[in-house]
């Protein structure tokens, strides 16, 4: 009975699903989007039970970022339950425009929005979330929907290269095949979407980009709103719209479900080897491995050292870059859908050490850390948490860019008597069995940046400043 539900729905999807197309607009050198935090708090506002949401949804996406594989011909790629910590910014399609929200996700690659009215979205009901009142594109409205076909160049970019054999209907050498390309299924941490491609209009104030290739999806579990995938692959946003770079400054939340937004820039166009004032530069480190396309989605940098309290933690190198022996496991990858950073075992326990060693005046909160999913937590009762001295974290990186971040991007309020570091791990993954990425940095831990992804310069740029 499911299955036939299922069928009826997708049947409906290709009812709907209309052709156009639509006129060039001028070419401008930037697009500035509002980006706004996404954050629904636990429903019963504890502080520890909202910082343990936070650690469980940071891991859940650090498993499945690690341990991502491709499949042509499956498509698949990594989102979080971006109910809980992450950013949002509105996107146009359609003709005429339909404004739909997305995650802002950098570990991944595929756009995709919640599609017709038919959208299902199973244990989707979040706080603050309504799943019968979901935004929805209707492909119906718009006049330059077209459905994917299967012979697309670009219907491959998805479904793997040996798509056609999968296409039944289409003959080899022909131009008239009239089958949809085969449906995307992206799977993440704990749920997934369903859905096909259609080729749209993506709007912008002063351009009309056709032909964009986005995901109609109607069918998803835990995924109440689409994502808008910023990774290194074709299908990207940033790839699609021939960006040389983009930035965005993290405003910083306290989990309030603030309205508060700042900018996420856009540029297209050379913008040669010029520098952004202020800004510290790092190169993007290339993952050598070819057998896992996922890991050459992912923007790696090169990390040389992390700091506690000014003093170098002794770190495996082999953790700090990714391998050269074909696997392409560990190094260091900065993402915008993780809310904590993520280590790794032998990682994050020197770090933890060194942390808690210059942290001894104050008992550790056994309790809290049991509660809320992370550790080292203390009880700093009696004392203001401001007036506490906690150990400086800085992350060094090559060619002498350090990112130091000040307290509240790695502490935070347990409660009323405790504090906590903000950085997660899994006893699940030890030395012998560690795959993907070492490192995960977490958008928590980027609050009050401003960042910037040079794709033109291969470099990752970060400063800094309030994003007020």
């Amino acid at each position: 009975m499911a299955a036939l539900s299922l069928l009826s729905l997708i049947f409906f999807t290709l009812c709907l699903l209309a052709s156009s197309s639509s006129s060039k607009a001028p070419n401008p050198t930037t697009f500035t989007l509002p980006l706004s935090p996404i954050f629904t708090k636990h429903p019963s506002s504890d502080p520890i039970k909202t910082l343990n949401s936070l650690s469980s949804a940071s891991l859940t996406r650090a498993r499945h970022l690690k341990h991502h594989k491709s499949n042509p011909p499956i498509a698949k790629t990594q989102v979080s339950p971006h109910s809980y910590g992450g950013y949002s910014i509105s996107l146009s399609f359609g003709t005429p425009p339909q404004t739909i929200p997305f995650l802002l996700d950098t570990g991944s690659s595929l756009v995709w929005f919640p599609c017709t009215s038919r959208y299902l979205c199973t244990d989707c009901a979040f706080p603050d979330v309504d799943p019968g009142k979901i935004p929805s594109f209707m492909p119906k409205q718009s006049a330059s929907s077209k459905i994917l076909g299967c012979q697309n160049p670009k219907c491959e970019r998805i479904s793997g290269p040996n798509v056609l054999s999968r296409c039944p209907d289409c003959i080899p050498g022909t131009q008239n095949c009239t089958q949809t390309c085969p449906f995307y299924t992206i799977q993440y941490g704990s749920g997934s979407t369903l859905g096909l491609l259609l080729s749209e209009t993506l709007k912008f104030p002063q351009k009309a980009f056709m032909d964009f290739i986005v995901g109609c999806s109607i069918f998803s579990i835990r995924q109440p709103a689409g994502i808008a995938g910023f990774g290194r692959s074709q299908e990207s946003l940033p790839s699609q719209l021939g960006l040389s770079k983009f930035s965005h400054c993290l405003i910083s939340r306290r989990f309030d479900d603030s309205t508060q937004s700042s900018d996420l820039v856009l540029y297209r166009g050379s913008t040669s080897d010029a520098k952004t004032p202020g800004v510290n530069y790092t190169p993007f480190l290339k993952n050598p491995v070819s057998n896992n396309s996922a890991f050459r989605e992912y923007y790696y940098l090169n990390l040389r050292k992390v700091l506690v309290g000014g003093k170098s933690v002794n770190i495996p190198y082999k953790y700090l870059v990714p391998s050269d022996d074909g696997y392409g496991n560990g190094g260091t990858v900065v993402d915008s859908g993780s809310t904590f950073t993520f280590m790794e075992k032998p990682v994050f326990e020197p770090v933890a050490h060194a942390f808690a060693k210059q942290m001894a005046n104050f008992p550790r909160a056994a309790d809290v850390e049991s509660q809320s999913g992370l550790s080292p937590c203390f009880n700093v009762s009696g004392v203001k948490a401001e007036a506490v001295k906690f150990p400086e974290l800085a992350f060094h990186f090559k060619g002498g860019a350090k990112l130091e971040l000040p307290v509240e991007n790695y502490i935070a309020l347990a409660g009323n008597s405790s504090v906590c570091l903000t950085i997660i791990s899994d006893n699940g993954f030890g030395p012998d069995n560690s795959v993907g990425p070492a490192i995960i940095l977490g958008n928590f831990q980027q609050q009050n940046f401003y960042v910037e992804y040079d794709l033109e310069n291969e470099r990752f740029g970060f400063r800094q400043q309030s994003c007020k």
